[in-house]
């Protein structure tokens, strides 16, 4: 693997730890740490006397300003890359690496948002859920070029092989039906992640101290709509990880049992039936910050592994070009 693969991977890595910790400053109520100031935090650079949810909310500031030096690399990295050869591979990390980029400065964009309208902390707001939900769109659009980048620039070498052994004309025929069927999966993973981030929002502006109470509020006429839309999350995560096993499997015997999609089916199938089973303990324990962390973590892992397994399917049925 080359130096810029491993980089990419890094990169990658680095932005799901941003990721979890930004689920640790929602949960901990801390992300009206800073008031409503950004880029400052309190109206200083550095904040002084900072309380303790100060602290938390200027280290994720610096995790992203951080992570702003780590994308502009793995940009200009790629840029250099694709100059030095110019040719459609190399073309494609570009393509993807500028798509990081842009998603990295939505994710920030979206985040400084929150703050300067002040849907933070406990804030109740008709819009929160909007945000919530606008945040989740973004950190899964910026994982999967995340995701492209480092495995473009993994199989780079592999790619520019296929390219001199074969024509354009080469190519097969798309089918179509596949692409239907993965564009289900993929709006399953949406959605649920889209009724995650509500249901999450939910538990944290309405905590229960039992289960016995927190199904009471699902289900009365008063409680706030994202409280009665909870309900929502574990049954769309139920169907849709039925769904993605059985796509999964049915994309390895497509493939011919291919090695690479082999693995990845497998991975998938278990990152699908463990996030469930972890789903279920964190509910059963209404939610405690570090399960929500765990709960998160598998989220973004099983959404990688499905981009991996699309992508290796695809580039076994030569449709990279």
């Amino acid at each position: 693997m080359s130096a810029f693969a491993k980089y990419a991977w890094f990169a990658l890595g680095y932005n799901v730890l941003v990721i979890v910790w930004g689920v640790f400053l929602r949960a901990s109520k801390s992300g009206d740490g800073c008031g409503e100031h950004w880029l400052t935090c309190n109206g200083e650079l550095i904040p002084s006397a900072p309380q303790f949810k100060t602290v938390i909310e200027f280290s994720h500031r610096m995790t992203t300003a951080v992570d702003g030096i780590v994308m502009l690399i793995l940009l200009a990295w790629a840029v250099k890359i694709f100059f030095a050869k110019r040719d459609t591979p190399s073309g494609h990390v570009l393509y993807a690496a500028v798509g990081s980029m842009f998603f990295v400065i939505t994710e920030a964009a979206v985040g400084a948002g929150l703050v300067l309208t002040g849907n933070t902390a406990e804030a109740v707001t008709d819009v929160r859920p909007l945000w919530a939900m606008g945040h989740l769109i973004n950190t899964f659009i910026l994982l999967t070029f995340l995701t492209l980048t480092a495995w473009l620039a993994a199989q780079l070498r592999n790619l520019e092989q296929v390219r001199e052994k074969r024509s354009f004309s080469a190519r097969r025929e798309i089918d179509w039906k596949v692409i239907f069927l993965i564009a289900i999966g993929v709006l399953g993973l949406l959605f649920v992640g889209l009724s995650g981030s509500l249901a999450a929002l939910s538990s944290m502006l309405f905590p229960s101290e039992t289960l016995a109470e927190g199904i009471a509020k699902d289900f009365s006429e008063t409680s706030n709509m994202i409280l009665r839309l909870r309900l929502s999350h574990p049954i769309l995560s139920i169907l849709t990880a039925v769904y993605l096993i059985f796509l999964a499997g049915w994309l390895k015997a497509k493939s011919g049992g291919e090695a690479r999609v082999t693995w990845w089916s497998n991975a998938v199938s278990v990152l699908v039936i463990g996030q469930v089973i972890f789903g279920g303990a964190t509910l059963l324990t209404l939610g405690p910050i570090v399960m929500q962390l765990g709960h998160l973590l598998l989220a973004d892992l099983v959404w990688i592994g499905f981009v991996l397994l699309v992508a290796n399917y695809f580039s076994r049925r030569e449709n990279i070009y």
